[in-house]
Formats: structure tokens, sequence, C-alpha cells
């Protein structure tokens, strides 16, 4: 069985950076197109999940940016086309929902537009009092973040 010899680790000195590269920018539908500089620059600041098979093969990816205190961001989640349907993504949600950095956070949010239902299992919920979460996107930088102004107006 799969879960039973992946191992989870957070030593970024681990961390396959080309693999994290390629799936972000060519594959992901959140991160299409960010450059090796911005991996790794997302790479310094988090705390980072990698999974591996027995030998080091690196299968699947989190990051986590925290303040320890008040709240985590869970991003960057995947695992590789050829390692899914083997229990590795509920593995590597249950080894950063249950880290020692997060235990006293006030919440864990992410973003998805396909695996609620994996999250769910792990107690993540749509926000609630979501009326009072707001978001500035950088009209700078092409971002699924944007914000529609017309339909987002607040008279």
């Amino acid at each position: 069985m799969m879960e039973a010899t992946l191992e989870i680790s957070t030593d970024k000195a681990r961390l396959d950076k080309g693999f994290i590269h390629a799936y972000l920018s060519n594959e992901s539908y959140w991160a299409r197109g960010r450059t090796m500089e911005e991996v790794q620059r997302s790479l310094d600041h988090s705390l980072c999940f990698g999974a591996y098979l027995p030998g080091g093969k690196q299968v699947a990816f989190a990051r986590v940016i925290t303040d320890k205190v008040a709240f985590a961001w869970l991003m960057d989640v995947f695992v590789a086309p050829e390692a899914r349907g083997k229990g590795i993504g509920k593995k590597l949600i249950a080894q950063i929902t249950g880290h020692e950095d997060l235990q006293q956070v006030n919440g864990i949010g992410l973003r998805t537009e396909d695996a609620h239902g994996l999250y769910r299992t792990f107690g993540f919920a749509e926000i609630p009092k979501a009326h009072t979460w707001m978001l500035r996107a950088n009209p700078n930088t092409q971002s699924s973040l944007s914000v529609d102004r017309e339909t987002n107006k607040n008279d």
C-alpha cells in the first residue's frame, strides 16, 4: 500500500524544485506561468510539505503561509498525476492539519475549484460570515483573484 511507505517531510532541502515548478507552471489551474524565481520565493517564505516514495522521489507538495498564532493559508497543493488515487492527498492533508506549528492557529484557509470533498473530510467548510472577508487583488498582476468591480460594488 502506497500510504504505508509514503514519507511526508517539511525539510526544504529535500524539495524537488524542478518538479514543483513544472507542475505549478504548466499543469495547475491556479499558478500557470509561475516562474522558477517566484516558486523559490514562495518556498523560502512558507512551511513546505513534500511527499516522497521510498527512494526519495517526490510525488506531492503543499505549502502553508502562517504566523503560527492567528491564521494559516494552505496553498499549491498537488499530487503528481501518476500518483493519484492512492491516498497520498489524504495523508498529505492529515500531516498538514496535524502539524505542531498549526495547532494553535484560529483557522486554516484555502481556495479550491475541485477538491471540496477532500478538504471537507478534514473539517474545512465554506467561510462563515463570508461577507466580512475582503480581498485587495493586485491590479498589476494577472490573477484569478481579480475582483469583478462591477458586480462587487458596495453602493
